[in-house]
């Protein structure tokens, strides 16, 4: 799985996909995209892999668009370009649809399209000095690809502000406002994200799957079929070997 532009490994149940252009701040370009969607479908398909995690080599986790890849769109036309945003949209999609959790690792900056695959991760695990923006409004651009997913995570007013004035917060203001989890310090921050992906990949597989499947599955549903929903999954974890496993296991304790 692993390219020039994309590392691809597994250690302790994590498969970690590092953007792999440094000397580009890991500006995102159609190869690098279409890569992201290959390590996330081989991550699917591994039963050994409890979570995925994606980030950064280097300094930064991702600055955007490639340069070359913006000279490259003023050319082309309305067909092209519309076929070039879905290809963003459907890697959005696939981290949305895989039944791991898609964790970002961010350090450094994550501007524009790097801001917006982040912010379409399921979890965001930040420095205490890395960066976060959706500058696009200053080239007349909109950071339209991710429009749907920000509205989910934060306020309308505050999307609203994110994407029209175009500034940077850091990760502490990203945490306040809904973007990221947890922000950890310099000098721990490997340790504690090391931790967080330990508790995190240690839940039961399944578990993980239904829960992200029917959190994710409730948009715009109605209160009583968002139950109903919830009595079907409840059902489905019930069914699975590792549920009759933790709550044998749990009743064993009990006994002590």
């Amino acid at each position: 799985m692993s390219s020039e532009i994309l590392e691809y490994g597994v250690e302790a149940g994590v498969a970690t996909l590092t953007l792999n252009r440094p000397d580009k701040r890991n500006a995102l370009n159609s190869d690098l995209v279409g890569r992201l969607k290959d390590g996330l479908a081989a991550a699917a398909a591994d039963h050994g892999v409890r979570v995925v995690a994606i980030t950064g080599a280097g300094k930064d986790f991702c600055s955007g668009a490639d340069l070359a890849e913006l000279r490259r769109i003023a050319d082309m036309g309305r067909e092209e370009n519309l076929a070039d945003a879905r290809a963003l949209g459907d890697l959005f999609v696939a981290i949305r649809r895989s039944p791991k959790p898609v964790v970002a690792v961010v350090r450094g900056r994550a501007l524009a399209g790097g801001c917006g695959l982040a912010t379409a991760c399921d979890l965001v695990l930040a420095h205490e000095g890395a960066e976060f923006g959706y500058p696009e409004v200053h080239l007349g651009f909109v950071p339209a690809m991710v429009m749907t997913i920000l509205r989910r995570k934060v306020s309308e007013g505050r999307a609203f502000e994110l994407v029209t004035r175009g500034h940077r917060i850091d990760a502490l203001e990203a945490r306040r406002v809904g973007l990221v989890n947890q922000v950890f310090s310099g000098p721990s921050f490997d340790e504690d994200v090391a931790a967080y992906m330990a508790v995190l990949s240690s839940q039961p597989a399944s578990a993980l799957a239904l829960t992200k499947e029917l959190l994710y599955g409730l948009d715009g549903v109605d209160f009583e079929d968002g139950i109903e929903r919830g009595a079907q999954v409840n059902t489905d974890a019930r069914m699975t070997e590792e549920c009759r496993e933790g709550v044998a296991r749990f009743l064993d304790r009990s006994r002590d």
